[in-house]
């Protein structure tokens, strides 16, 4: 989508409202609020930093766990915009107000490359319903709107889609520009092969991206527990392990037509079984599973088997393109983290080599972080829901909203 970048515009004394994506893990200590992963704070830095530097008055909006549309001190940005002035070595202003007299006060307060955060969102319920009328009070704040918050562009909330039919030019920040030109521009004419690894627990989450990403894709490395469902339609037994039994029919359709498409589809060889799910647990390989053998009745498949790693990884060696959403076990149990580290370390080594390394969003950016590989990808989605409805093809709201270029 050609849509204008926060490059574009001309900001100098002006108040740009900024909608970022706050949404970070915290933890309480002593009563006291620790930001325990402030990536999503630190991919909104570039942005800021532009801002700032070219003489804006920052307004950032964000909305901060689900607090049901409700003020609740339990999910208030105070502590977030402390972080922040850490990270900016500057004073960031907090309004306790999101909306109305106060939080213009605060507004009007700033000088040029000033920031200031405004308390949650969602403390209103007529955000997640889009409200006009809460939109307009929203952009009655600022003179120009930037959308930044790639992890909460595929809701059409007041903050995210409804304020850009009342600011004068709605532009992408950087981050937006980034997710897009990876999640989209890099993979309408992907380097070839281009390899797609998919894992997480259910088939129907992916349904849409693997039918999109059919057309495109030359391999599928599928692993998680949506393995399991696979099985189920091709005759290997699941024993305990989790399966959709509702959507086995779809998962024939799917093999059918990668068939038709031509596309290799692989699912694990091998898999890691187990009777106790825990981190002390002593999982087992299955040896190599074939139509009407598979995962022993009472047992679990927690992880793909060390054949599949090994069978996987030679298929990654090969791509010059990988996307990978979803991790291939329950990694954040040692026991059964050896498969989805095994894949992390596959990519991080192609990426080296020169392929271009996907990271779309969800648990498998947690996993690749887990493991110290972050730095060795091309590029680490901060989106969970966002990624995959762009990968999809779908239009998120939050860009549809942004002035054209």
């Amino acid at each position: 989508m050609a849509k204008i970048s926060v490059r574009d515009l001309s900001v100098r004394g002006k108040k740009v409202l900024v909608r970022v994506d706050f949404n970070v893990p915290t933890e309480e200590k002593d009563g006291a609020v620790r930001i325990t992963d402030d990536t999503r704070i630190r991919e909104s830095l570039p942005t800021i930093e532009l801002l700032r530097e070219r003489g804006a008055r920052v307004v950032l909006m964000a909305h901060f766990g689900r607090p049901k549309g409700q003020p609740n001190p339990k999910y208030t940005l105070r502590p977030v915009a402390e972080h922040l002035s850490g990270l900016l070595k500057a004073p960031v202003a907090f309004s306790p107000e999101v909306v109305g007299a106060s939080a213009r006060a605060v507004v009007d307060s700033l000088q040029d490359g000033g920031v200031a955060l405004l308390e949650n969102v969602r403390f209103h319920a007529e955000e997640e319903a889009n409200e006009s009328g809460f939109a307009k009070a929203l952009a009655d704040l600022g003179d120009l709107f930037v959308n930044d918050a790639f992890g909460a562009a595929h809701r059409a909330h007041a903050s995210t889609a409804g304020i850009a039919q009342h600011c004068a030019q709605s532009a992408m920040g950087l981050l937006m520009e980034k997710e897009l030109q990876y999640l989209q521009g890099e993979l309408e004419k992907p380097q070839r092969p281009f390899l797609v690894i998919l894992g997480g627990s259910k088939v129907s989450d992916k349904i849409g991206v693997i039918k999109a990403l059919m057309e495109k894709a030359d391999v599928f490395l599928i692993g998680g527990a949506m393995a399991y469902t696979f099985y189920k339609a091709i005759g290997i037994g699941t024993g305990k392990s989790r399966v959709e039994a509702d959507k086995v029919g779809l998962a024939v359709e799917l093999l059918e037509l990668a068939k038709q498409k031509g596309v290799k589809f692989l699912l694990p060889i091998d898999n890691l079984e187990t009777q106790e799910f825990s981190a002390t647990a002593q999982p087992r390989a299955t040896g190599i599973l074939e139509v009407g053998g598979g995962i022993t009745e009472g047992w679990e498949a927690v992880d793909i088997g060390p054949e599949t790693v090994k069978k996987y990884a030679a298929e990654i060696a090969q791509a010059k393109t990988v996307l990978w959403n979803g991790p291939v076990g329950v990694f954040e149990l040692p026991p059964f983290a050896h498969g989805t580290r095994g894949l992390a370390e596959a990519v991080a080594n192609v990426g080296q080599s020169g392929a271009v390394t996907i990271i779309g969003g969800g648990d498998s950016v947690t996993a690749v972080k887990q493991f110290g590989l972050a730095d060795k990808m091309t590029f680490i989605s901060t989106g969970g829901g966002a990624s995959l409805e762009l990968l999809e093809g779908r239009v998120l709201p939050g860009v549809a909203a942004l002035t054209e270029k």
